[in-house]
């Protein structure tokens, strides 16, 4: 698996808290597996984008059926793509 570094505000749906769909990279994702829920000490961000920060890892299956897993957190301006993996 290859990660890349794609930090991009994401349109994220919530179904009981938990990530169903997304809009990314103008495709629509739909989740295609158990989220995992991710907590700021998973990954390596600055300091001062930390506080409260959480987030969810999932793959998510696009129209066509490619299918990567993704790593996304809210930020105090909404939800993004910290990283995507194929």
């Amino acid at each position: 698996m290859s990660a890349t570094f794609i930090e991009q505000a994401v349109t994220l749906w919530l179904v009981k808290d938990i990530p169903s769909r997304m809009v990314y990279a103008g495709k629509r994702w739909r989740v295609t597996d158990i989220p995992t829920r991710l907590r700021h000490s998973l990954w390596s961000v600055p300091l001062e984008h930390s506080h409260g920060m959480y987030g969810w890892r999932f793959q998510g299956t696009d129209d066509a059926g490619l299918s990567l897993v993704f790593d996304v957190y809210k930020g105090e301006d909404g939800w993004h793509v910290h990283r995507a993996y194929d």
